[in-house]
């Protein structure tokens, strides 16, 4: 894809879709920069050409070797300059190639115009067979359809490697490009090529609203929300929907639980039991009861009714029918505990769920407010003096989004004074949201409008005070080190 001539820098730039939108985003507390496709390439060449200025390779080589770093350029110096080049090389699966010049190679002991048999088709080319450096060599064609389903139908780029089994030597944009000459192919390696460095960039992240193009690019990535020119509102750490209170490890983990719990959880505590043994899940389906743990390491007898050791099962001195005090009462202490666990979860799931459908519905309010504005237009107000609805809307999603998330946070969190607190916090906005919702949801007429813009305005104004004193006092938290996460 890159030469050391700025020609075909220009080329690979001109051969991707033109979007006209230049616009770049920032933030008073977080810099970032929005960059559509042609930006991306520009960006990328750019910091190559950097790069390159220093460690004087190949471009597509120091293209590789920045990818294998994450882009990050000060790694890529201390490992170049190590006194181990060797090392990075073959760790990175590229050839030391001198510059100006290419991984393709013809074969040892292979003359030119002499015949030799290609290792996949197995006919004879009167053409010396193309190999790279690590001396592996194949038929034009092979070649040419090797390329071709890896980056048409596999969606490969950077990452494609000699056909050899088990041979990780990368295939150079400077030995692709030739070999590939249908335009389609060559236009869709170089989109694959500009993927790559974005999804391999720490600093950038794709907008994740579908069709929409841009990426975002900070100087360091931390959890912050940013805003694409699309209008989406996503965290850059891990690409979700803007989540805070809750950081990104702990909604990982809850969203794992969920797709765990939330279908099995009941059916699990009603239908089996753990090996008194091993403590392996398992579930009866005879009737005996005298079972066998099918764990290869375990292969414990036991009752499935009592649990006890099969061994001794129904003997004089110990006896499954006989109600004994102290093993009842263990069990039932941890039946209890599991019961509260999964009564704490059911809590917190059922409300993060539940604001979650409501942030649907808000998202559809949307439609009726615009008719409301309308309505009210009709009415003698101004197109501006109307705009304190979709304000009002868009606060009350802000609210159901932080709410939901608040939820989440909250299970995780061990009982302390800041958790009490949030908790409160949590109560007297999920109160203001319902009245602002419900007061959104009011049949509007000549006689009432002005008592509902009123009302309105000051009920999203609070709603946004109550959400900005949460959110502040879980940031404050974090800083101060006060929430102690639990690991439920």
């Amino acid at each position: 894809m890159f030469s050391d001539d700025d020609e075909n820098d220009d080329h690979i730039i001109g051969g991707l879709d033109n979007n006209d939108d230049d616009t770049s985003a920032t933030q008073e507390e977080y810099q970032y920069d929005i960059l559509n496709a042609n930006e991306i390439v520009e960006n990328m060449v750019s910091s190559i050409r950097e790069v390159n200025s220093i460690v004087q390779l190949n471009t597509t080589i120091t293209r590789i070797l920045l990818n294998h770093f994450q882009w990050d350029k000060e790694k890529l110096y201390e490992r170049l300059f190590d006194d181990n080049r060797e090392a990075l090389f073959k760790e990175a699966k590229i050839a030391d190639t001198p510059v100006g010049t290419t991984s393709l190679l013809a074969p040892k002991n292979m003359k030119p115009g002499s015949q030799s048999m290609c290792p996949i088709c197995c006919f004879e080319s009167s053409k010396p067979l193309i190999g790279l450096t690590c001396e592996h060599a194949f038929c034009h064609s092979c070649w040419v359809k090797y390329l071709s389903t890896k980056i048409m139908e596999e969606g490969q780029s950077g990452r494609i490697t000699c056909p050899t089994l088990n041979c990780n030597m990368l295939i150079d944009d400077q030995t692709v490009l030739p070999l590939v000459q249908d335009k389609k192919v060559k236009l869709r390696y170089q989109q694959l090529i500009a993927n790559s460095y974005v999804e391999c960039n720490k600093q950038m992240r794709w907008c994740p609203k579908a069709e929409c193009g841009h990426a975002v690019k900070v100087v360091y990535p931390e959890f912050q929300p940013v805003k694409c020119v699309c209008g989406t509102i996503f965290c850059f750490l891990c690409g979700d929907s803007w989540h805070e209170p809750v950081k990104c490890d702990l909604l990982r983990k809850w969203k794992k639980k969920c797709d765990d719990d939330s279908e099995t959880s009941h059916w699990i505590a009603a239908n089996t039991k753990e090996c008194p043994k091993c403590h392996v899940t398992i579930e009866k389906n005879g009737g005996c009861n005298h079972m066998v743990c099918k764990n290869s390491d375990c292969k414990a007898e036991f009752c499935w009714v009592c649990l006890g050791t099969w061994q001794y099962h129904g003997t004089s001195w110990y006896s499954c029918n006989r109600y004994d005090e102290i093993d009842a009462k263990a069990a039932r202490d941890a039946q209890e505990k599991s019961r509260a666990l999964l009564q704490r979860y059911l809590h917190y799931c059922k409300r993060y769920m539940n604001h979650m459908l409501s942030l649907d519905f808000e998202h559809k309010l949307y439609a009726s407010v615009k008719e409301k504005m309308r309505e009210m237009q009709q009415h003698n107000m101004s197109w501006i003096e109307v705009q304190f609805l979709k304000k009002a809307v868009d606060v009350l999603c802000e609210c159901r989004q932080t709410l939901m998330y608040t939820y989440v946070f909250a299970y995780y969190q061990v009982k302390t004074n800041h958790s009490l607190i949030l908790e409160d916090n949590q109560r007297d906005l999920e109160r203001a949201t319902e009245a602002l919702s419900e007061c959104l949801e009011r049949e509007i007429t000549s006689e009432n409008i002005k008592d509902i813009k009123q009302r309105v305005q000051d009920l999203y104004r609070y709603c946004a005070g109550r959400r900005k004193i949460l959110l502040e006092h879980v940031r404050e938290g974090y800083e101060l080190d006060w929430w102690l996460t639990a690991d439920y």
